[in-house]
């Protein structure tokens, strides 16, 4: 018998990305959007896997939605990658923010404990957490000094996942992940809106392209090979 994975968030680049990897791997893949009908499912559609995918509607950040979803469709694995994924909108939309992603995740692992299932959970944690660090990188044991919103959500998922995975024994896990890519991502994160600019200019449109912070110094990783270590983590 198959093992059935939830993916929350997977209309994303990495739930997109995850969803293919997960279906090679011979899994039962349900995705999560807040209104199934309605989901915008580009990415499954660039990697040909949305008829494999079965599409659910949950609201994170509303309980008993989380805990009808589980009890109906009973995974064995879930990836928490859902959210306001943008760190420059977090400071615009924090209440927002910190709802999709810490009410999102506590609501999973609550829903989890509730049902008494024993469930694998993933979740998608951020470099962001960390801050500002010397030039020696950030590694696990780095102390998180979040600095915007997003970092402060992100920080909250990551300890939330900690606390019940010591207080309720449940098997959960965040990988703090760093910027990845992929021709999936969204068109406001800096590198396809280089792209999709030059683009433009090739064509003749006469702007011009303007970046924010181009001292930030990234860490990058491509998004098809970070889904794999997801799965690892499990």
């Amino acid at each position: 018998m198959h093992c059935t994975a939830m993916i929350v968030g997977a209309t994303g680049q990495d739930g997109a990305w995850l969803s293919s990897h997960l279906l090679g791997l011979g899994y039962r893949v349900i995705g999560t959007s807040r209104d199934a009908g309605t989901a915008r499912t580009g990415g499954l559609d660039a990697l040909g896997i949305t008829a494999r995918v079965t599409l659910a509607s949950m609201n994170p950040i509303d309980f008993r939605s989380v805990v009808q979803t589980l009890a109906q469709h009973q995974p064995d694995e879930i990836y928490n990658l859902s959210g306001q994924s943008s760190v420059g909108l977090s400071f615009e939309q924090p209440v927002e923010t910190l709802d999709s992603i810490g009410v999102g995740t506590i609501n999973l692992l609550e829903a989890v404990r509730f049902l008494a299932r024993p469930v694998r959970i993933y979740n998608a944690a951020s470099s962001e957490c960390f801050g500002e660090v010397t030039s020696a990188g950030a590694d696990e044991s780095h102390p998180f000094h979040p600095r915007s919103p997003y970092a402060v959500a992100k920080s909250t998922s990551y300890w939330l996942v900690a606390n019940y995975r010591e207080a309720y024994g449940l098997f959960a896990c965040s990988g703090i992940l760093f910027n990845h890519e992929s021709p999936l991502r969204p068109t406001r994160f800096v590198t396809r809106k280089i792209i999709q600019t030059a683009c433009r200019i090739a064509a003749g449109s006469g702007e011009r392209l303007r970046l924010g912070n181009t001292a930030i110094r990234r860490d990058w990783g491509w998004a098809p090979e970070y889904v794999v270590a997801m799965h690892a983590m499990l």
